[in-house]
This record gives C-alpha cells, sequence and structure tokens, in this order.
C-alpha cells in the first residue's frame, strides 16, 4: 500500500523559491562529490517508511497551499555535529506541481492517502479542452484567495 506525506515548505514562497533552494543545495553536494539527489532532513524517521517508498510523494505546503509534490526515493540515516540521529528523506529532482488546495500550518508531517492527495497539475488541466481550460495557476488561485473570492 502506498502512503504520501505532507510537509510545509518553512521559508519558500513560491514553487521557484523551493526549486532555487534544492538546486543551491544540490550543487552543494554534487561539488562535495556526494549524491547530488535532494534531501529533507528530519528529527523522526517515519513509521510508514515502506508505504512511502511504495510510490509515495512528498507534497509541500507553500504559504498554506498544497502546491507541489517530489517522489520520495529513500531514506538515510544522519547525524550532525550534535550526534544526534536524523532520517534523509531522499527525494526525486523532479517538482511536479499539484492542483493548489489550501491547507493550515501544522507542525512535524501528516500523512496523506493518495485518494487525499490532490491531482497533479498537468493531469487535470490535461482533462479539459483548450478552449475550455478552467484551471487556476498557482499565483491567481492564492490571489482570489486573499480576496476572499475562491477556497479551494
Amino acid at each position: 500500500m502506498t502512503v504520501h506525506m505532507l510537509k510545509l515548505s518553512v521559508g519558500t514562497s513560491s514553487i521557484e523559491d523551493l526549486r532555487e533552494w534544492q538546486d543551491g543545495r544540490v550543487a552543494e553536494r554534487k561539488a562535495a562529490g556526494l549524491d547530488p539527489r535532494p534531501r529533507h532532513v528530519t528529527r523522526m524517521w517515519p513509521r510508514r517508511a515502506d508505504e512511502l517508498l511504495a510510490g509515495g510523494s512528498i507534497y509541500w505546503v507553500i504559504q498554506g497551499w498544497i502546491s507541489v509534490r517530489q517522489v520520495i526515493e529513500g531514506f538515510e540515516e544522519v547525524r550532525r555535529e550534535d550526534g544526534i540521529r536524523r532520517c534523509a528523506i531522499v527525494l526525486s529532482r523532479e517538482l511536479v506541481p499539484v492542483v493548489p488546495r489550501p491547507r493550515a500550518a501544522f507542525q512535524g508531517w501528516r500523512y496523506l492517502k493518495p485518494e487525499d492527495a490532490p491531482e497533479d497539475a498537468r493531469a487535470y488541466a490535461a482533462g479539459f479542452a483548450e478552449e475550455s481550460e478552467t484551471f487556476l495557476p498557482e499565483d491567481l488561485a492564492r490571489a482570489l484567495d486573499g480576496l476572499g473570492v475562491v477556497r479551494g
């Protein structure tokens, strides 16, 4: 069975911000001769790691919106200067935009059932004829939500 992870992307304001931040870390790892795939380091090891590795993704919440996902490719143990064991979630390089969905802030991560995960934006948009496209771009959906016009 597959399960996904929902996580806040703290400090980023857009998918592009997340991409730029990850690109910087990837370049550092590559220069050091390490596996360049992006990682997210967290204190806790997921109890449902096997389900996450069975095709799961991490869905990033950016400024209150589930905005993008990355396939989870693995987990690695990390020990920093303090000696505490942490979990590095190894991610695919590809950032896949999803149909934006509002999400309140929370701490840590949450598991997300596949049936509760937002659709990939490309798959959603492909369901409409070109002349009747109704998918709202991320920035427009956020702006309308901020005005109280639309709530995803």
